[in-house]
Parts: structure tokens; C-alpha cells; sequence
């Protein structure tokens, strides 16, 4: 067995009951595929045993469990022989039998353009085909420093492509520790909605996770594991935050102005700026009167007090998104009194795995089975890919646009409303506040197994649909003038997604402020330059965040190979700086909105959703399809950008 391969499995000397133990966690699917790699025989997937379908956040595969207990005979005999004869691997499966690999997983047929996108994805091959080599000199790589904007999973990311390939860099970081918004959002119930063995770098599987999709300190740990891996932390300061970033024409450089805690500034020299700042790190609290005048301890999700003691206490959670929707399933045990203020209801897609934990089986099978991982990452992948896209296009023809923007809309709503109702039992009172007026999926989905309704089924916990007139300094009055005293104000009330790069001040070439450039409005092509902004590049930018499938991982990854692609460019011509061409830029600008105008979060229904703009425009989300943004970010397009020499020398006037 070759060991240069790190996907192919750690030798196994388990005995027998052990093993047999193990694959009672294990996808069985799953392991079919590893057993097609450990004996070299593709008529294990050829035969009647096979998955019966694939469903968005299934984690195991669906099959009868007479089959499952099948497979699991047949592949303790394999792994028996596999280990006995000393876990050497045949030669590895050819291209036809990988693609009827993939299709036999997802039980449709994996189409041509995906094979090489999933196929880079899962690096059955060992290799990291992300990575991009720069071969410029060492000297022309010193030369090239670059700052990189916030070190969360985006920045962090960069900062390891950059050390890969040799060019120096400085990851500034406002916060005292790595992680991003895995690090500043620690409220109680915290959780990632995206299967964590996919929600993590592609070169950096994990076999630790304890739960599926797990609780914020798992995955802060993660990116910190990662982090001290590389080596990365030395290039990073923390609690320190840039200021401002100004382009200089005749250096071809950025000047960043940074202040560290104790309100020291100084002034970094950069040929890049790599924002990494996300598009929820800045907490967005609700313009309620009076809401500085309450007298108990208030803050809001992603500043979570933990020295604050919540337990017996009446608390008032105002907002019921993605945070609150975590939040008060898991303070409401403990509290005296739970009001829930939310404006609008949301969507949930019934999720029975959301809190499950990873049996150690699965564990066993990542870090033993040959390709176990990997297949396993492409079986959470594939469901959730592109297949949410088309379910959220409007057909102009669908005459019911008051409920649903089309025939599979309507059945989807259909579907979450039957669950929703499900649980609300006879309680018709709380069942008219909690299902949604707008078509299904126009807002974020959130993931659910009961929790949420059962947390407001409590004797202790009361939904409010009202909006607040004011608070003072005892609780909160709705506008009906009903009063709610509380001793403790928690605001789920989400980011200010639509600032990008605030509050820093951005100057381009010719005194250009992006904040001025923007406005309400902030484009970037690709999501990642901006015209005006030489060597500049936005991870997590403009038109990037997912709102159908995929995982922003995966969108990192493909931004950073196509930044550091732009960068191997300026380092191999005699280019200093570029950006893209203005009619490049719109050109773009303007299809992405064409595409976004014609799916359900631009619905004009929906009044109240972070995606949209104040004139109900949006410019945080991505409309394509996965497999087309891989593509246009596998390299950069020079023909895209204005590519310049660096200035001439300014000569002294003569005497």
C-alpha cells in the first residue's frame, strides 16, 4: 500500500470484533466505494445491493437495513483479507469506473462538467490540485509582500496558499485569536448548517468531528489545529485592525494603516491587499428607541456576555434568524421566561441529523478505510451542489406568484409547511405565527429537527409578532403598547452584510473611495477585483455569499487559486499592478443581476431579509451554479484586466 498517498488509509490492525463494531457507524454506501478501492472489484457496485436515493443532509446514505447489514458481512471478510495480506491496495480504479463510481453514490448520473470539478474536489489521487506554484524567483517573491484583511476561514486560507508559494505576507486580525465569525459567535446552541465533512479545507479533511454538523468551539478548534499546522500564526497580529488602505501609483503598492489594542498605528507597505473580512463581522443592532436606556445587561449574538448568568432569569431574544433560531432552543431549559420578538417567520428544512453526534466507527472508517474520506465528502457535496438553483428560479408562467414562484417552489413549500405543522400540533394560535407568507426558500433556510417549535411549545417561552415601539429601562413595549419586562435583552439581529470592507476607508487610484464607489451597491467582478483598485482582492466579496448549496469553504478555495493565479501573473511579466477592465466589471455586474432578478430572494414578497439592499436590491449573493464559478476561477483571463508597468521615475526639476 503506498503511504505517499494521504487519502489511502493508515494500515489496519484492528481485530475482527472491532472492526465489525466500527461498520455499524459507517455510510454503508460509503463503504461499498472504499471496499470497489480495497480489492480491485467493481461488481460490488453492480449488483442488487445499492443505495435507494440521496437526500440533502443524509449522513449515512439511505438503504433497507437488511441491505446494510449485508454489506457490512461482505466487507468484514474484505477488510479481514485487506489487512491479513498486508493492506497493499490493487492498482487504483481508471477515469470509467471513478464516473460510474460517483453516479452509483448519488443515484443520478454525474454529468460530464461536474467529473472534473468533483474530481479536484476529492483528490483521489493525492494531490492538491488547488495549489497554485508560483515559479518566479526568490527575490521577485520578497519583493511581493502582501497583507491579508481578517483571519477567519478566508484569510486564513490565504495565508496558507501565500506560504505555499513563497510569497511573504502579514494577516492582520482584529480579534485575539483565529476563526472569524467561528470565533466571535459563541452564544449558546452555536452551530454550523453544513455537514462538517465537507464544512472544512478540502486538503485538510478531519477525522475528529464528535457531531455532524458541529457547535462553534469544534470548529474554532479546526482552524486553529489548521492554523498551528502551517505555521501561520507567526505572520499574523492580532487585536489589531486596519484603519485604512491607500493605493500609491508610483510605488505600485498599498499603504495600510493599522492600530493595534493599545491604540499603537503604523503604517504596513503591501503590493496586495487580500480582504478576508467576510460579510458578517459587523454586528447590526436594531434602531429601537430607547434601546440604550435598559437597565439589565443587553448585547447582541455575536457579542455574547458569558459573564452574564441567564439561568432563572427572564430574557428577551429580539430576532428569530439563523442565530436566534440556535439560541433559544438551548436557553430556554434554564431560563424563568423566554420572549422571542421576531419579525417575520422563516423557513425550516427538516434536518433529523442536525444534532446528532459522529459514532466512532465513522471515525475509525476516516482514518483506515482507503478513500473512505473522500467518497464521503462527495456524498455530502453532491446533494446540496447545484440542484437548490434551479429550485429557485421563477417561471414567469407559474400563475401562483402570491405563494410560490413555480411548480417545484409550490411543492416545497408544500413540504416545509406539512413539517412545520406537524409539530405544532392543535396549537392553531402559534401555528398562524410560525409558518411564513413568503415563497418557501426566499430567505435563509434553516436547518431543523424539532428543536425550534418544542422550544416554543414550553410553558415558559412566548412568541411575539409585533414589532417594538421602544424600550426603556425594564424591557420592551410592542406597538401595540403591550409591555415586557425582562431582565437580560439579547439581540439576534444579524449583521450589516451590505458594508463591505467597513468600516475601513479604501483609496484607489485617483483619490477613488471604494465606500464612495459602492455606495449601496457593492460589485466586484467575480466577486473578487474591483475597477479603480489595483491588486486588490476580496475573498468572501461581493455576489459570493451561497444561498442554494455548496459551502463558502469551497468558494475560498476557488478564490484563492484564482488570486494567487493573478499574482503568479504579476510576478512572471513586467506588470505592477491590475484590475479589471470597467466594461469587463459591468458587463458581469449586470448579468448577476439579470440572473438574480430571476430567483426567489429577490421575490418582492420579502420585505424583511438581510440579503437586499434598502431599495430591496441584491448584491451578497451568488447566482450561478457552483460548477461555473470553479471554472471562471481556475485562472485568471488577462485579457479581463488592465495590466500596468510601474510608473517612471519622476525626474528633479532642472537648475
Amino acid at each position: 500500500m503506498s503511504r505517499e498517498n494521504p487519502h489511502a488509509g493508515l494500515a489496519i490492525t484492528d481485530d475482527d470484533a472491532t472492526i465489525a463494531a466500527a461498520l455499524e457507524d459507517v455510510s454503508i454506501p460509503t463503504l461499498m466505494l472504499s471496499l470497489v478501492h480495497m480489492t480491485g472489484d467493481a461488481s460490488l457496485i453492480r449488483g442488487e445491493l445499492k443505495p435507494q436515493g440521496l437526500f440533502l443532509n443524509e449522513v449515512q446514505g439511505y438503504m433497507s437495513e437488511d441491505d446494510k447489514a449485508a454489506v457490512r458481512r461482505i466487507a468484514l471478510g474484505a477488510i479481514r483479507a485487506y489487512r491479513d495480506g498486508g493492506c497493499r491496495l490493487p492498482a487504483p480504479p481508471g477515469p470509467d469506473l471513478i464516473r460510474e463510481m460517483m453516479s452509483w453514490l448519488v443515484c443520478e448520473p454525474v454529468p460530464d462538467e461536474y467529473v472534473p470539478m468533483m474530481l479536484e474536489e476529492m483528490e483521489l489521487d493525492g494531490a492538491d490540485a488547488r495549489r497554485v506554484a508560483i515559479d518566479a524567483g526568490s527575490s521577485a517573491r520578497a519583493a511581493f509582500p502582501v497583507v491579508v484583511i481578517g483571519c477567519g476561514q478566508s484569510g486564513l486560507l490565504a495565508g496558507i496558499r501565500l506560504r505555499e508559494a513563497g510569497i511573504p505576507f502579514t494577516i492582520i486580525e482584529k480579534n485575539p485569536d483565529v476563526g472569524g465569525t467561528w470565533f466571535e459567535n459563541s452564544y449558546p446552541g452555536c452551530r454550523v448548517d453544513v455537514g462538517n465533512h465537507f464544512y472544512c479545507y478540502s486538503f485538510e479533511p478531519s477525522d475528529q468531528w464528535t457531531e455532524y454538523f458541529a457547535r462553534q468551539p469544534e470548529i474554532q478548534s479546526y482552524f486553529s489545529d489548521v492554523m498551528h499546522r502551517h505555521g501561520i500564526e507567526r505572520d499574523i497580529r492580532w487585536n489589531t485592525e486596519v484603519v485604512s488602505a491607500r493605493w500609491n501609483d508610483d510605488s505600485s503598492s498599498w499603504q495600510v494603516a493599522i492600530r493595534s489594542a493599545d491604540e499603537t498605528e503604523e503604517t504596513l507597505s503591501a503590493r496586495a491587499v487580500i480582504s478576508a473580512v467576510g460579510q458578517l463581522n459587523r454586528p447590526n443592532l436594531p434602531d429601537i428607541p430607547g434601546i440604550e436606556t435598559f437597565a439589565g445587561p443587553s448585547f447582541h449574538s455575536a457579542r455574547w456576555d458569558h459573564s452574564v448568568d441567564y439561568r432563572a432569569k427572564r430574557v428577551a431574544v429580539v430576532g428569530a434568524g439563523a442565530s436566534g433560531f440556535q439560541i433559544v432552543p438551548t436557553i430556554a431549559p434554564d431560563v424563568a421566561a423566554l420572549t422571542v420578538f421576531q419579525r417575520t417567520a422563516q423557513w425550516m428544512f427538516p434536518n433529523p441529523n442536525y444534532h446528532e453526534k459522529v459514532g466512532p466507527g465513522v471515525q475509525w472508517a476516516m482514518r483506515h478505510l482507503p478513500f473512505y474520506g473522500r467518497w464521503y465528502r462527495f456524498l455530502l457535496f453532491w446533494p446540496g451542489c447545484d440542484g437548490g438553483l434551479a429550485a429557485a428560479r421563477v417561471d414567469p408562467e407559474w400563475p401562483h406568484q402570491d405563494r410560490a414562484v413555480s411548480a417545484t417552489n409550490d411543492i416545497t413549500r408544500e413540504l416545509f409547511t406539512a413539517w412545520i405543522t406537524e409539530q405544532a400540533g392543535d396549537d392553531t394560535e402559534l401555528l398562524a405565527k410560525v409558518v411564513p407568507d413568503y415563497p418557501a426558500t426566499g430567505k435563509r433556510t434553516l436547518q431543523d429537527n424539532g428543536s425550534w417549535l418544542r422550544a416554543l411549545r414550553r410553558p415558559n417561552v412566548e412568541l411575539v409578532r409585533e414589532g417594538i415601539d421602544h424600550i426603556d429601562a425594564h424591557g420592551l413595549v410592542t406597538m401595540s403598547g403591550v409591555r415586557h419586562d425582562v431582565d437580560i435583552i439579547v439581540y439576534a439581529t444579524g449583521f450589516q452584510a451590505n458594508r463591505f470592507l467597513w468600516p475601513m476607508e479604501i483609496v484607489g487610484r485617483d483619490e477613488t473611495v471604494l465606500s464612495d464607489q459602492w455606495g449601496d451597491e457593492p460589485s466586484a467582478y467575480l466577486g473578487i477585483t474591483v475597477p479603480n483598485f489595483p491588486n486588490l482582492f476580496c475573498m468572501y466579496g461581493p455576489g459570493t455569499n451561497l444561498a442554494h448549496g455548496g459551502s463558502l469553504i469551497f468558494h475560498s478555495e476557488c478564490q484563492i487559486r484564482y488570486i494567487t493565479g493573478c499574482i503568479k501573473a504579476l510576478l512572471a511579466g513586467e506588470h505592477e499592478s491590475m484590475e479589471p477592465r470597467p466594461e469587463v466589471h459591468d458587463e458581469y455586474y449586470a448579468r448577476m443581476q439579470r440572473e438574480l432578478d430571476g430567483l426567489v430572494w429577490s421575490h418582492p414578497s420579502i420585505e424583511h431579509s438581510w440579503f437586499k439592499n434598502k431599495q430591496g436590491r441584491i448584491h451578497v449573493l451568488s447566482p450561478w451554479r457552483l460548477v461555473d464559478y470553479w471554472t471562471w476561477t481556475r485562472a485568471p483571463d488577462l485579457d479581463d484586466f488592465v495590466m500596468r508597468s510601474a510608473s517612471p521615475p519622476r525626474r528633479s526639476a532642472s537648475r
